[in-house]
């Protein structure tokens, strides 16, 4: 698996050199093994962390990446600066975290495999840096127990970077010391909402944590915790090696959102792949000229712009500009960024029941509308499926899809379960009609039961 670079990240920057256009992806290997120390830092690597330990003081690093713009990659695009700035200044505090989600098991998304398995250093660099910003004296990658090459280059990274003085005490001979060490986690989509996580790293049971106190406060083992996802850490050494107005130039005009950002296609595309490219770039140049659009035989019938918890849009949404306020204009959230094409030949209920069936599973069963509500909508898209399904199963799947919406589950597990299905009822609902029984009526309690 590679990343292909071959992008137009503007019009200012068609002929940049590819560190100044591909933060991310430029110093991959044509042969996708993983880039070792020695060549990393052939490849300009570990010079930001240098220059951040000698010449900047941690709030100087927070206000720069505040500046940049810089907003998470795994999903929820909160602000990093912003994140980072609520860390406590109070000195006395002197064991504080910085914890890796690197738990990537959003169906359909696999950009922060990418990074670890080939750009290793990158996010030990990253990390590095954003630790001396938050004065984190330890951290944590929590990484998807599947991913096991990925485990193995991180650990032998890490041993690398230690011996070279990079990670331990008096790092590159300045007063600061960090250690670093990699968490395999047991196959828990629930661990990547970042408490549940937490609640995990310390041996605790996987379920989502009252909120506030928010985790700068009381993190893992109570003292004050950061937790940013694989790719935004990766964004941070380019940040502060380059500057916030060359951070800012990359996306495309028009865009809200800064930098570049992995996207991909995946379905039964021409190419399915995954590409660093800017923010603002139209989704049908993602799904035209870099996925080559379907493959010969099949049809474009909806796509998701990223990951299972986001909701289908149809082929003439593929206008929208791939960043966070271009996607929610048409109805959906960017989510990680990886779409899927899903062709004609695919029914929707068989589809929604699947992914239901996948979120159903991984509910904590900390809540009750998550815990009985998904299961209830699988139990009525299988009947809809095998043609069964009883009057009133329509509306009461829309119902269920009000009932965990935003703001009424303990956490965003639900909302964006039911997002997908939402999407599907208001574009495809003759299909779901389809599947109801013609003489169908009424059941009363056994209607009501969850599976």
């Amino acid at each position: 698996m590679s990343a292909k670079t071959l992008t137009s990240i503007g019009p200012a920057n068609r002929c940049a050199r590819p560190e100044q256009s591909h933060p991310l992806t430029w110093r991959l290997r044509d042969d996708a093994q993983p880039v070792w120390l020695d060549e990393y830092q052939q490849k300009n690597g570990y010079a930001a962390a240098r220059q951040a330990l000698a010449e900047m003081a941690p709030e100087d690093i927070v206000q720069r990446v505040k500046e940049s713009g810089l907003k998470g990659r795994g999903g929820a695009g909160f602000p990093t600066g912003v994140k980072w700035g609520l860390m406590p200044t109070d000195e006395s505090l002197n064991i504080r975290y910085l914890l890796c989600n690197a738990d990537e098991m959003e169906p359909n998304t696999w950009k922060d495999r990418l990074l670890m398995e080939q750009l290793p250093h990158l996010l030990i660099e990253g990390m590095l840096i954003s630790a001396r910003a938050l004065k984190a004296y330890r951290g944590y990658i929590f990484l998807r127990g599947e991913y096991v090459d990925a485990a193995d280059i991180l650990n032998r990274a890490i041993a690398e970077a230690k011996a070279a003085g990079l990670l331990g005490q008096n790092i590159l001979g300045s007063d600061f010391s960090f250690e670093l060490f990699v968490h395999t986690g047991a196959g828990r989509y629930i661990c990547g909402e970042e408490t549940a996580l937490i609640n995990s790293l310390e041996g605790r049971r996987a379920n989502p944590r009252a909120k506030p106190p928010f985790p700068a406060a009381v993190g893992v083992w109570g003292k004050p915790t950061c937790v940013n996802n694989v790719e935004t850490l990766c964004n941070v050494p380019a940040i502060i090696g380059n500057g916030v107005d060359w951070y800012k130039s990359l996306a495309r005009p028009g865009s809200e959102d800064h930098g570049s950002k992995l996207m991909g296609f995946s379905g039964k595309v021409k190419q399915p792949g995954l590409w660093e490219l800017p923010f603002g770039i139209s989704a049908r140049e993602l799904f035209e000229d870099y996925a080559g659009g379907m493959r010969d035989g099949y049809r474009l019938k909806c796509w998701q712009p990223g990951g299972a918890g986001t909701g289908f849009l149809l082929p003439e949404h593929l206008d929208a500009a791939m960043y966070a306020g271009g996607i929610a204009k048409v109805g959906t959230r960017m989510g990680t960024g990886l779409a899927l094409a899903v062709d004609d030949s695919v029914g929707m209920v068989a589809l929604l029941r699947n992914l239901e069936e996948f979120f159903a599973r991984e509910s904590c069963g900390w809540c009750t509308p998550c815990r009985d509500g998904l299961p209830w909508s699988v139990k009525l898209l299988r009947a809809l499926e095998r043609g069964e399904g009883q009057a009133g199963d329509l509306e009461t799947l829309e119902q269920l899809c009000n009932f965990l919406g935003p703001g009424k589950t303990f956490c965003a597990h639900a909302p964006g379960a039911v997002e997908p299905l939402a999407s599907a009822l208001k574009y495809f609902r003759g299909e779901f009609e389809a599947g109801l029984a013609r003489q169908s009526a009424p059941t009363g309690s056994d209607q009501l039961a969850p599976a």
